[in-house]
């Protein structure tokens, strides 16, 4: 909710805290005690007070878009039609894509994409700059540069066009502290006209398992101007992350859940106050690596009912894609099939 493009790069994790680690005491049989201790003299030098600091530390809570990311990556993706996709790496830095789609209730299309990987390295799977894009037979283009500027600061252009026609532009700016990241979105500014979109993000880790933040979104236009502001509460375990975010435009509320390595579920929870409209939807993730098999599946409140099955033919670079989605309530009933190859 506040992405012009919806367009995010991954980030990896945070790194575990420090304070999370605890030395294991004696427990005493009942009836029994044990004399008094007199506690130990704190350490002294740079060494303790460098340990001290390290301990008091958070983790960075990531971006704000990822708030509600792990539960949705659970739920099954639409297809619908044939759809075919070959990935070719050229060399280390520069791979290529074509993509066609055969489609019996809109439009076939055929698409070309590629993707270039800079060589500076800020993780262990992190290379930048980063620069993606593709255009479809009817000559539309999506493209994006993400770079890593500084250690702590990552930018992010966006462009869109539709035909000859250029659609839409964004650009962001991401400051990530020891325990809080910021945010900065500019989408379709106008200076002349006067119009554009400024979105800011701003998510702080509390406590180890715990991140507040907010969103505010201003718009304005001719004759046209608001803003929409929410708020943001996460609380992630071990096994498990909860999600609220609540604004004047609606709610959303996940919790995803990792019962073993091999099943995931999530829950989800809408309400627009602009549509006024609610639903609820159940998702869940099944994966056997032993057979190379991912399944997922799920459900919500208006009878939708969709299922994806994903096979990987190893040693082959193949994968097959099977789905299906079926609507109760519309009697609608769609299916897909996916080969990925490379």
């Amino acid at each position: 909710m506040g992405s012009v493009l919806a367009a995010s790069s991954p980030s990896p994790p945070p790194p575990p805290s420090a304070a999370g680690s605890a030395s294991p005491g004696v427990t005493m049989p009942p009836g029994f005690g044990m004399p008094p201790v007199p506690p130990a003299a704190p350490p002294t030098g740079s060494g303790a007070g460098k340990e001290q600091r390290a301990e008091s530390l958070l983790p960075n809570p990531g971006a704000f878009d990822e708030c509600h990311r792990k539960c949705k990556e659970v739920f099954p993706m639409q297809m619908e039609g044939v759809r075919l996709v070959v990935n070719k790496g050229l060399s280390n830095h520069f791979q290529v894509n074509h993509s066609l789609l055969l489609s019996t209730t809109g439009d076939s299309s055929y698409r070309f994409g590629a993707t270039f990987v800079g060589s500076k390295q800020t993780g262990p799977a992190e290379f930048f700059p980063v620069v993606v894009g593709d255009m479809d037979n009817s000559g539309s283009l999506n493209s994006q540069i993400i770079h890593q500027i500084t250690s702590r600061i990552r930018s992010k252009v966006a462009f869109q066009t539709q035909q000859q026609k250029f659609v839409n532009w964004q650009g962001d700016a991401e400051f990530r502290g020891e325990d809080f990241t910021a945010t900065v979105t500019f989408g379709n500014p106008d200076v002349l006209a006067g119009s554009g979109i400024i979105i800011s993000h701003y998510l702080q880790s509390i406590t180890p398992s715990l991140a507040l933040g907010g969103e505010l979104v201003y718009h304005r236009r001719p004759g046209e101007e608001g803003s929409v502001l929410s708020l943001v509460g996460r609380y992630s375990a071990s096994d498990f992350i909860a999600t609220l975010t609540l604004g004047s435009a609606g709610a959303h509320a996940s919790y995803y859940h990792k019962a073993n390595d091999q099943l995931q579920v999530g829950v989800e929870f809408e309400a627009s106050s602009r549509m006024q409209d609610t639903s609820a939807s159940f998702g869940y993730q099944l994966d056997v690596p032993k057979a190379n098999l991912q399944f997922k599946g799920s459900v919500d409140s208006n009878w939708v009912v969709g299922a994806t099955l994903e096979k990987k033919l190893l040693p082959l670079p193949l994968s097959l894609v099977l789905c299906a989605f079926l609507n109760h309530q519309k009697n609608k009933f769609q299916c897909g099939f996916g080969i990925t190859i490379g």
